[in-house]
């Protein structure tokens, strides 16, 4: 109940999504101490054990390294480390058939002195573990549907399928790629279809896959296996044309084992069984300003693009740590945290991290669906060079790892004891 026994309620951020970059965004928000009411239909609940053994659930995501150190700031890592498999190895493979096939590559994470790229976990775990740390840690979570939102000069008001009312300064609007936040502040897009289609299963192999995580880029696609927690279980991505799509998704489980198999060959030794599997559409979408009308997008709201190069989520995630710096700066200013100046600190901070991202992914995806031959003797060029000159191909990683501008506060490690004080203690 609001003021006066009113059912409304206020805060100072309204966050509008409970998928994971809406939650991350809920209790990074509340972390540096604003006022936060996370909104949005309860996650499914999972068991923890039985999803990262392989269930319904179909997709999983990798999580690099900044994300991880943000997810451990936020208290939520402990709880995920246990289901998470390291990404220690990305190998690389032309499958394709061109008379310029490109070299195979593999980025190992020991170049760069590191364990692991990262972690690969299933979604619904993650989920499920940041929503059990918000109900654990916030005092506003709201299991329900945003309506409507109008938008005034001092706040914006949301209404819930329930009839409850939120009052906020700002919504940080994480609801995904068909966005009521977006479509409330008046934001435009600029959105682009690719005639692919992807598939997003499991299978168990006979193989250790020792952490290494395989792309075969092919004609019109790429199939990518990424590591589990069971060393005999991968996830997997298949790209591949809506005709391939679709027949793939209608095949029973033996024959979509028997064409994984063939593409693979003994990568991963003999598939033993395959899991459900899910198909969606490849496309992208970027909005054309990440802030205005008190409302911020973070995650799909704001971008979407191929499942490509383990970029999505953790944009969405560096999304959630900025606001958070805008915001708090704000407040320790005692200013508006959904005032045009936050708001244009947030769209500047993120701009060239989003427009990067989404424009080397969409170059890599269609370098990969042209048949042009001089395109492929580029890319045939481009890993030759990473094979012969280590510098360069360590280059290459530290640049996939880490975002163009400084990482947001939240997602630097955190000093040893002492390390402010100049480590003398």
């Amino acid at each position: 109940m609001g003021p006066n026994g009113t059912n409304e309620t206020t805060c100072d951020v309204a966050v509008v999504g409970a998928g994971p970059a809406g939650i991350a965004t809920a209790l990074a928000l509340a972390h540096i101490g604003a006022d936060v009411a996370l909104i949005g239909p309860e996650p499914p609940k999972t068991s923890a054990v039985a999803s990262a053994g392989g269930t319904a659930e179909t997709r999983t995501a990798a999580l690099l390294a900044s994300s991880v150190d943000f997810l451990t700031r936020l208290g939520v890592w402990e709880t995920l480390e246990p289901h998470a498999a390291p990404l220690k190895v990305i190998h690389i493979v032309d499958g394709s058939r061109s008379p310029l096939r490109s070299p195979d590559i593999a980025f190992k994470a020991s170049e760069l002195g590191l364990p692991a790229f990262g972690y690969n976990i299933v979604n619904t775990v993650l989920t499920g573990s940041l929503y059990d740390q918000a109900q654990a840690t916030l005092s506003k979570v709201l299991p329900e549907g945003v309506e409507a939102i109008t938008i005034g000069g001092a706040e914006a008001r949301l209404t819930l399928s329930g009839g409850q009312t939120v009052s906020a300064r700002l919504v940080a609007g994480a609801d995904g790629r068909r966005s009521i936040c977006r479509d409330a502040a008046g934001i435009q897009t600029r959105a682009w279809h690719y005639d692919q289609g992807a598939i997003a299963s499991s299978f168990r192999h006979t193989k250790l896959h020792d952490g290494v995580s395989t792309e075969l880029h092919k004609a019109q696609g790429s199939l990518t296996t990424v590591p589990m927690p069971d060393p005999l279980q991968s996830a997997l991505i298949w790209i591949g044309t809506p005709k391939e799509t679709d027949q793939r998704l209608a095949c029973g489980k033996d024959q979509f084992a028997a064409e994984l198999q063939e593409l693979l060959g003994d990568t991963l030794g003999a598939i033993t069984a395959v899991g459900p599997r899910a198909g969606f559409p490849v496309a992208g979408l970027t909005a054309k300003t990440l802030a205005r009308n008190r409302t911020a997008l973070v995650g799909e709201a704001a971008h979407v693009m191929p499942p490509i190069g383990a970029q999505g989520l953790n944009l969405g995630l560096r999304d959630s740590a900025a606001l958070a710096d805008c915001v708090a700066d704000a407040l320790r200013q005692e200013r508006d945290p959904g005032g045009a100046p936050v708001l244009d600190a947030y769209a500047d901070a993120r701009r060239l991290d989003v427009l990067s991202r989404a424009v080397g992914v969409d170059l890599l995806n269609r370098s990969l669906l042209t048949g042009l031959l001089p395109v492929q003797a580029a890319r045939g060029a481009v890993f030759a060079g990473l094979n012969a000159f280590a510098p360069l191909r360590r280059l290459v990683m530290r640049v996939g790892l880490e975002p163009p501008s400084a990482l947001p506060s939240l997602m630097r490690p955190a000093e040893p004891a002492g390390a402010a004080l100049g480590g003398d203690l």
